[in-house]
């Protein structure tokens, strides 16, 4: 019954929200909730709910103070001449846009936090999405996807799990993975250049104003505020802007307002009502002219960023306490008056409640789903139904089944509950552990799509788009990366 009960929970929990019936915060809540009562466990709920918060805090916390911290990078102009050094790559065609926004969250990815991608990857790249009226959900799937596959570095979270629940050596797990690896990425890379194709014959080709050519002008975002027409075009005008020639219809102009529909890449953040909800923000963000930028102190955020990325990279504190000092040091030194401080924490506050609201509600949907055991009884119905002449092949199946499983539930719960079983079952019929493991590491370039990921969270709300219609849009693409990994996998002999 529990197992029904599980899947049942999961899969009205993903209707709900892919439907738009109720918002993902209420969803993570109400139905964990309703469906502990009737696994008759109802009096346990605020046991479940605070042993879940309890173990989300922390990242709660990193995930507040990160906010801040990149929110006031991008207020100083750290990315400043990034985004213009972007600008001048992409030259305003689509392509190049999505592509360089693989290319921009895969390396970020190597510090092996999937929050700090996400705030980095969309802080640099949505103006320009919106100044191009591209689809924002473009960006959001190329951006969890190429970090999905990039998640698994041995500092990152899933293949240390993997070394810890099956006591291997992470380098061990990782380095023969990497062909495998390097094969999804240039999967997502290939994925990047069709879909900004797709942008490209929705928008027409995009090229610089001559004006803005003329004059040497560099482009800079967000030169125009106001309406999506309005920031659009002056955005254009006023920096060397962005034309369309030869649209659908061979007509040179702006690019069409809302054009596309949700299956051929438009979505509501990509057109002319997205732009008209992100466009004002977008515009003085990234302002040349802006108030808050402080061009003296560039070279001291570039060298803490650099410290901060570094400390996190070498593990030398816990992620939350390195954010909460960066946090603190970032905004003492460039805004050193106090109300100047609480004008910038107001200015990120939005974020901040959006995102640490969402880690808690998804507490209470892992602590159910943990406390009452659906879990652990999922995870056994899944390993008793292999049957038993996949034995010898262990490994495959244990690569196939982390695709849903890491989606459907964490990676704590994953690669501690369910990698341990399937190892057991695989040494039975001479499966090493090692296989088992990376085998493991399949699946998570969906994983970061999943709902249970906090960052994901950090992605679509600073992206300003829907978690469902992020998802119906992902799923489908991050999934077949997995599968491509997998098959490489089996053709190198990895797995």
């Amino acid at each position: 019954m529990l197992t029904i009960l599980g899947f049942v929970m999961i899969a009205t929990f993903l209707v709900l929200i892919m439907m738009k019936k109720m918002s993902p915060l209420a969803a993570l809540v109400l139905v964990p909730a309703l469906f502990c009562v009737l696994v008759g466990k109802g009096a346990h709920l605020g046991t479940y709910v605070l042993d879940g918060i309890g173990d989300l805090a922390p990242t709660a916390a990193m995930l507040m103070f990160a906010i801040i911290y990149f929110g006031v990078m991008i207020d100083v102009g750290l990315f400043d001449p990034f985004v213009r050094v972007i600008l001048r790559f992409c030259k305003a065609d689509p392509v190049r846009v999505v592509v360089g926004t693989a290319v921009l969250a895969a390396v970020v990815s190597l510090d092996g936090d999937g929050s700090t991608t996400f705030m980095i990857t969309v802080s640099a790249m949505l103006p320009l999405y919106r100044r191009l009226k591209m689809s924002v959900l473009v960006m959001t799937c190329v951006a969890a996807t190429a970090n999905g596959v990039m998640n698994t570095v041995p500092w990152g979270g899933p293949t240390a799990r993997a070394a810890t629940a099956l006591e291997l050596d992470a380098g061990d797990i990782f380095v023969p993975m990497i062909p495998a690896l390097a094969v999804g990425l240039l999967f997502v890379f290939l994925l990047a250049y069709l879909l900004g194709r797709r942008e490209r014959a929705r928008l027409g080709v995009l090229t610089l104003t001559e004006r803005g050519a003329e004059d040497g002008a560099e482009p800079t975002v967000g030169a125009g505020v106001g309406s999506a027409d309005g920031a659009y075009e002056a955005a254009g005008a006023a920096r060397g802007g962005v034309a369309v020639a030869g649209g659908a219809g061979g007509v040179a102009g702006p690019a069409p307002d809302g054009a596309g529909s949700a299956s051929d890449g438009a979505d509501p953040g990509g057109g002319a009502a997205g732009a008209a909800g992100g466009a004002g923000a977008d515009a003085h963000v990234l302002d040349p002219a802006r108030p808050t930028l402080r061009p003296k102190l560039y070279w001291f955020n570039a060298a803490l960023t650099a410290a901060l990325l570094t400390l996190l990279i070498m593990q030398t504190l816990p992620i939350p306490v390195l954010f909460l000092l960066g946090a603190a040091i970032a905004l003492t030194v460039n805004f050193p008056a106090m109300p100047d401080q609480k004008e910038r924490i107001a200015a990120h506050a939005e974020n901040v409640l959006n995102v640490s609201g969402m880690v808690f509600a998804a507490a209470v949907f892992t602590g159910v789903l943990t406390g009452t055991g659906m879990v652990e009884h999922m995870a056994r119905w899944l390993v008793d139904a292999i049957p038993d002449g996949l034995g010898p092949h262990m490994a495959l199946v244990t690569g196939v089944l982390s695709i849903p499983l890491t989606y459907f539930m964490s990676n704590d719960g994953f690669y501690f509950g369910i990698v341990p079983i399937l190892a057991e079952a695989g040494a039975a019929h001479g499966v090493s552990d090692l296989e088992i493991a990376r085998a493991s590491l399949v699946g998570q370039s969906l994983h970061m799509s999943s709902p249970l990921v906090p960052a994901v969270y950090v992605l679509v709300g600073m992206a300003k788009v829907e978690f469902g219609d992020h998802t119906r849009y992902t799923v489908k693409w991050a999934a077949l990366t997995a599968l491509v990994v997998l098959g490489a996998g089996l053709l190198f002999g990895i797995i």
